[in-house]
């Protein structure tokens, strides 16, 4: 390709093979592009394939099924599946998974002609970028380059790590055995996660956090349902609390938090957030640079402050999720080219894959009154349905916050069995403008749990009847 006096090798090179960067790299190769990934040997398929979104995930239903928590509604509260759940029945079908994962990965990218470069890259000027891998370095130059490379978990400096003893959520994966007591010291996402895991396993679980509460942009509600039944897992909460220091022993640790309260756990796991992975990209000889947290500013088309490069996914920040790293990679791929794009829509689904999950879209309660902005809640409880009765789940709920003047759908909060899939109903429905009342009339396949989207409209639109009557 000529750009100007300027003969490149290729059209588009993305640093990192995780899903922001397939999708870059596929986008491109679609248009017709010269196209190459520059992944290193052992994480084809980027930090989500390998210790993030598809290993976390997975074990997460490896959880839910070895212990039989989902069917002890149906079975009794002591029905196991397997008796004795050891690490490695955990881990063989993580690594299962992990394994079809990569291949996919990879046969994507074969199957689209873009080419896998093995090895670490490095930019030697903002056109050029050096790779070193497998005893080899060779320098490859492109007329636009993406920067896909991911986050790790951050480290607070002050904090002696072992991967045994002390660890971060990479460090679960290398776990030798099922703790029988943890601590976990941060409740955002990935912390509350895998603290819901570890306690269905049958770990005594202490959760620690700075702040008052837990998963503050979720509905208020939901959240306090998820407190009460990890509660009944014999999670222990302490909010408001520092961790001061942890000390390892022979027989595990001890947690001191400033308030003076000692917790012993024979392991600690920090969720201190995440950490770009852009310290060793030689920002500098591209023009570049990153913040405190590694992260990169990028406009609304993801491109950096030098305009022929991009950044996507978790390395620009918020949301810093699977799902939308992959939309913002394809559009940055199409921007990169002059190609016509839409922009990400507004209404962005979030998945919290705790037990039991969580998943909502559009606006909050807390939100909505903050804001002045009337609004009627339409609520169904699994235990009205028929499949819910099914599946087991007689806590699940949906809830809908619904406009009384306009009978839009302004939120969606589910919370239970499939919630991040079903969630997408109303997405689709608050997207396309829909109606409460499109809800009510609607027929959905019976028994499902899809079917809590009609009780829940009608919930709301009998509450709104009734405010219509007394304005009558």
């Amino acid at each position: 390709m000529t750009l100007g006096e300027a003969e490149y090798d290729y059209d588009l090179l993305v640093i990192g093979s995780g899903p922001g960067g397939q999708k870059a790299a596929i986008s491109a190769a679609k248009l017709g592009k010269r196209v190459c990934v520059v992944e290193r040997r052992d994480m084809v398929g980027g930090v989500s394939a390998h210790t993030g979104t598809i290993p976390s995930k997975t074990l997460r239903e490896a959880v839910l099924y070895l212990t039989g928590l989902s069917m002890r509604e149906v079975y009794g509260q002591s029905y196991r599946v397997k008796q004795d759940i050891t690490i490695h029945d955990l881990m063989a079908r993580t690594q299962h998974v992990i394994g079809r994962e990569i291949e996919v990965v990879r046969a994507q990218l074969l199957r689209n002609h873009v080419e896998l470069i093995i090895g670490t890259g490095r930019f030697l000027d903002p056109h050029t970028v050096g790779i070193e891998g497998g005893g080899e370095r060779r320098q490859v130059t492109a007329a636009n380059i993406v920067i896909a490379t991911g986050t790790r978990p951050a480290r607070p400096p002050q904090v002696e790590f072992d991967d045994g003893r002390v660890i971060d959520s990479d460090g679960i994966l290398s776990l030798e055995r099922i703790p029988e007591s943890m601590v976990v010291v941060g409740a955002g996402v990935i912390g509350i996660e895998y603290a819901s895991m570890f306690a269905a396993l049958g770990s005594r679980v202490t959760v620690v956090e700075r702040r008052p509460r837990m998963l503050d942009f979720c509905d208020p509600e939901v959240v306090e349902s998820l407190k009460f039944h990890l509660r009944d897992l014999s999670v222990t909460f302490r909010f408001g609390e520092d961790v001061e220091k942890v000390e390892v022993g022979r027989n595990g640790t001890v947690t001191t938090l400033a308030s003076g309260k000692r917790i012993p756990a024979q392991t600690v796991m920090y969720s201190a957030g995440r950490q770009g992975v852009t310290d060793r990209l030689g920002l500098e000889k591209a023009g570049l640079s990153a913040d405190d947290r590694g992260r990169i500013s990028v406009d609304g088309q993801y491109r950096t402050d030098v305009p022929h490069i991009f950044a996507v996914g978790d390395v620009i920040g918020f949301p810093a999720l699977a799902a939308t790293s992959m939309e913002q990679g394809r559009l940055a791929s199409l921007h990169a080219f002059g190609e016509p794009a839409n922009e990400l829509r507004a209404i962005q689904p979030f998945g919290i894959y705790t037990i039991p999950e969580i998943s909502f879209c559009g606006r909050t309660e807390e939100e909505l009154t903050g804001e002045s902005v009337p609004y009627e809640v339409g609520v169904s409880r699994y235990r009205e349905l028929a499949r819910g009765q099914i599946e087991g789940d007689s806590y699940g709920m949906l809830k809908l916050l619904v406009s009384p003047s306009t009978r839009q759908l302004l939120g969606v909060h589910v919370f239970g069995t499939g919630a991040a899939d079903l969630v997408h109903v109303g997405q689709a429905v608050m997207g396309c403008g829909g109606t409460v009342d499109y809800l009510v009339d609607t027929v959905f396949n019976f028994p499902t749990l899809s079917e809590a989207y009609k009780v829940a409209a009608l919930d709301a639109t009998n509450k709104l009847r009734a405010l219509d009557r007394f304005d009558m």
